[in-house]
């Protein structure tokens, strides 16, 4: 008994389907709980981590969205998209740094930082 491609892919598709619901459901209670909690929730730190890890959890929800719709060829073009990205940013941030408000700065930072993330996600 042999399994074919089409086979294999439609078994990848569905654990990575499964993934994705994963992922929504936990990004979903994460946010709902900052939302609920945002008084009780600790400290800044603890609230600015659970932030970075929906965000983490939202460039995998699009990565996954990505490959189940368009393939896993898919990703190499969202990995060169992503790489440019990068680079231009950082350029625009080393020559505008100075002349930006301290929250745009902090935000183009965290964007960064993301990127850096998914870069590695992709690889």
């Amino acid at each position: 008994m042999s399994i074919d491609n089409k086979e294999i892919k439609a078994i990848e598709n569905e654990r990575r389907v499964d993934h994705l619901i994963n992922l929504v459901e936990k990004k979903t209670r994460t946010e709902r709980h900052l939302e609920e909690h945002s008084d009780i929730a600790g400290s800044k730190e603890n609230i600015e981590h659970a932030k970075r890890v929906n965000q983490e959890r939202e460039n995998q929800i699009e990565n996954l969205k990505n490959i189940i719709a368009h393939g896993e060829n898919h990703s190499n073009d969202q990995r060169e998209n992503t790489e440019k990205r990068l680079v231009y940013s950082e350029g625009y941030l080393n020559h505008n740094a100075d002349h930006m408000d301290e929250e745009t700065l902090k935000n183009a930072k965290i964007k960064q930082e993301n990127r850096k993330r998914q870069l590695d996600q992709l690889k």
